[in-house]
């Protein structure tokens, strides 16, 4: 619900669900967490809450979710605890919809671009005082006040998200990173005005500025790149989002929400129609695409008795189904839950450069505290230079080279893999990745191309293949798709017709040719392959075998070798059939394989592999695959995967080279050791320039130029990852 607003409390309780247990449930976009401590504040106080019975807050969604006994608490209690903390509240609907961040990114982008307008031009007449140059007062002090005009508006402007978080915080009574920030921001302006209104020397306009425009840097890209990792919810409910067609026990057919279904209702699902909810056939004869939910291509064939899912598409003929689930408990709901699990058991993923920044308040303050209390009893100056060297600690200590340390990695790691075609989607995607020691893979448009091919053409005579295509261009079936590409361009008989589940047929003047299954064209069981084919039978009699086979990626067999080189454990599990696996796993050189998986299958085995302290990344394409990429410690997809695969992986490669993952995998490592590095300047920095501000030696300006160089000097670093060469080409 777009634009719906909780904060009050008021209207929480619309969407409140209850489970069987009789717990009441909720889901919530946190507005203003940044940090580790946010999260720590918001579960601790919600879970001191009698009657709550969990709380979990994913950081890389700002999504909370929460469990309560209603007997015991409301849900304007639980919002409440949450406004009291000083953040803001918007409830996601059931059917998975919530507010975007977009505005706040807009937000944050403006202000970006004010305080680096407003750095550039105050620097250009700062420079002017620094030069040393001989100027008279009266010159001096009309930079002074031009800087100021320019600052304090733009300081104003480009501060609220600092400000506004910090005042959240101690109208809460807590503390966070803002309150230091705004403190030193905000002493600088008003000791700069002194200074200006006194002659001063030096103002500190420019420093002010300055801080804010590369903290504003640091606090944008964490947004955007988290934003990016919040649609994989939406996209899967908004999947179950169809209509359904029932059919009344008098006969009429009315079109309603797939939500509106319940069990025992009779539906009509026609050619080219999803299965709205899990059920039964009762009528009909068709086949249906399940590659979204088994990630096998090859269509599975449905009659009378058979058993349905919904998400399945039907690609022939109109069949009544008869609903045995609703849409909550149908098996794409089930895969929805499984991700929305997953995605939450990532909640407590606390990244390293939030790790080393939690002690950044109290370690300023009490500096900061201790600097102006130690010079103004100990110095001969008074309250001024003792304000300013107070300054010059909270500006010198800012965390923006370490605020930057992991960001500024993220967007050269993140550009260098899209020249090579990788997509990473996911804030802390890199940093899970390098982390990896076990690699498993799906079988079907991961490992293979995800299209059957014809193997047998050698072996076909010109003229079978052509009757065979003249028949198969009248069909969407994906192995007469496979076999007009073998064929190439050609005409298309007339008055073909086809049974689902069997083939096609043609009245020749020979007689009836047909194209389909063994037992369509009355072949014995045993003739032919094991393998998706199909029967060309003749007016005559005569037959013709056509052999599919859907092909690994040409880089396949090498990039598991080197994923073995690097050190990593590769394991194949597939929805596929067990002989399809065991040829697939013994091409590509892989020795450990499942086939016939279920999505609760890969689940279970990613758990048993998690517990064996195995570091998983996953790497697959169908809707099967998506609980499984968002369970996973990392995930990649294929830019061939359904849509909603694609959104729950952290990564997404281009092309049809499998080798992406090994480029991946080492941008990621090499990423890693940047941040390190990146951590240790940064450490190294304070450990210098800390000691010389509490002893005075440096201004204010000059703090503000030692941490703009700290992080000058970490983003050069950061682009050294571009001198990596990728792996399997």
């Amino acid at each position: 619900m777009g634009g719906v607003s909780v904060e009050s409390g008021d209207g929480a309780a619309a969407f409140v669900t209850k489970d069987g247990e009789g717990l009441s449930h909720i889901d919530l976009i946190v507005k203003g967490i940044h940090c580790p401590k946010c999260i720590s504040d918001i579960e601790g106080s919600l879970h001191a809450k009698d009657g709550v019975r969990n709380a979990r807050v994913n950081f890389s969604t700002s999504r909370l979710h929460v469990a309560w006994d209603a007997s015991r608490i409301g849900s304007t209690d639980i919002v409440k605890t949450i406004t009291d903390l000083g953040f803001g509240a918007t409830p996601i609907d059931a059917a998975g919809e919530r507010t975007p961040d977009q505005e706040e990114a807009r937000r944050l982008l403006i202000a970006l671009a004010v305080a680096g307008f407003a750095t550039a031009n105050i620097m250009l007449l700062s420079i002017s005082v620094w030069a040393g140059f001989e100027m008279g007062e009266a010159t001096r002090s009309l930079l002074h006040w031009i800087s100021g005009l320019i600052a304090l508006p733009a300081v104003a402007f480009s501060g609220r998200p600092f400000f506004f978080s910090a005042w959240r915080s101690l109208r809460a009574s807590r503390v966070n990173m803002d309150v230091p920030i705004s403190l030193a921001v905000i002493l600088a302006c008003v000791l700069s005005v002194f200074e200006a209104r006194a002659g001063g020397v030096h103002t500190y306009f420019d420093a002010a500025v300055m801080l804010l425009f590369f903290l504003l840097i640091g606090r944008y890209l964490d947004l955007r790149m988290r934003v990016r990792a919040r649609s994989a919810a939406n996209d899967l409910m908004a999947l179950q989002k169809m209509a359904a067609q029932v059919i009344a026990p008098d006969g009429r057919t009315s079109t309603v929400p797939a939500a509106a279904v319940h069990p025992g209702d009779l539906m009509l699902v026609a050619q080219g129609e999803r299965v709205p909810v899990d059920g039964v056939v009762e009528s009909g004869r068709t086949e249906l695409d399940v590659s979204l939910l088994t990630g096998e291509t090859v269509p599975a064939a449905a009659e009378q008795g058979t058993a349905v899912f919904a998400g399945a598409i039907n690609l022939g003929a109109p069949i009544r189904v008869r609903a045995e689930k609703t849409r909550e408990t149908s098996l794409l709901a089930e895969i929805a839950r499984l991700m929305e699990i997953a995605e939450q058991g990532r909640a407590r993923f606390v990244r390293l450069a939030d790790k080393a920044a939690s002690v950044y308040v109290p370690v300023v303050h009490t500096l900061a505290a201790a600097t102006f209390m130690g010079w103004w009893l100990l110095g001969t100056g008074g309250w001024i230079p003792a304000a300013t060297n107070a300054i010059a600690v909270l500006i010198i200590t800012c965390p923006c080279a370490l605020g930057l340390a992991v960001p500024v990695v993220q967007v050269v790691a993140t550009g260098y893999l899209f020249r090579r075609g990788v997509l990473t989607k996911s804030s802390d995607g890199l940093e899970r990745l390098a982390e990896v020691d076990a690699v498993v893979l799906d079988k079907t448009g991961t490992l293979t191309r995800g299209h059957p091919e014809l193997i047998t053409r050698d072996g076909v005579a010109e003229d079978d293949l052509a009757l065979a295509a003249t028949l198969a261009r009248a069909s969407r079936h994906p192995l007469s798709r496979a076999l007009v590409r073998a064929a190439g361009d050609g005409p298309a008989a007339k008055d073909v017709t086809e049974t689902p589940g069997f083939g096609l047929a043609w009245a020749s003047p020979e007689g009836e040719v047909r194209l389909g299954s063994r037992a369509w064209c009355g072949i014995e069981e045993g003739a032919g392959g094991t393998g998706p084919e199909l029967w060309l039978r003749h007016g005559d009699g005569r037959t013709v075998h056509f052999a599919f086979e859907d092909a690994l990626r040409t880089d396949a067999a090498e990039t598991v070798s080197t994923l073995r080189d690097m050190g990593l454990t590769v394991t194949l599990l597939s929805g596929d059939r067990p002989e399809a696996v065991r040829a697939a796993a013994k091409a590509a050189g892989i020795e450990d394989f499942t086939a016939s998986c279920l999505p609760t299958d890969k689940i279970a085995r990613l758990e048993a592999l998690e517990k064996q302290g195995r570091k998983v990344l996953m790497v697959g394409d169908g809707l099967n695959d998506a609980p499984s990429l968002a369970a996973a410690h990392a995930s990649i997809s294929p830019s061939s995967a359904a849509d909603i695969s694609q959104t729950a992986a952290d990564f997404v490669f281009q092309g049809k080279r499998l080798g992406a993952v090994v480029t991946a995998l080492l941008a990621a490592r090499g990423a890693r050791r940047l941040v390190l590095q990146n951590f240790g300047i940064a450490a190294l920095y304070n450990t210098i320039a800390v000691p010389l501000a509490v002893a005075g030696l440096v201004t204010p300006l000059i703090a503000a130029v030692a941490m703009s160089a700290s992080s000058i000097v970490v983003s050069l670093n950061a682009l050294r990852l571009n001198l990596m060469k990728p792996g399997v080409r």
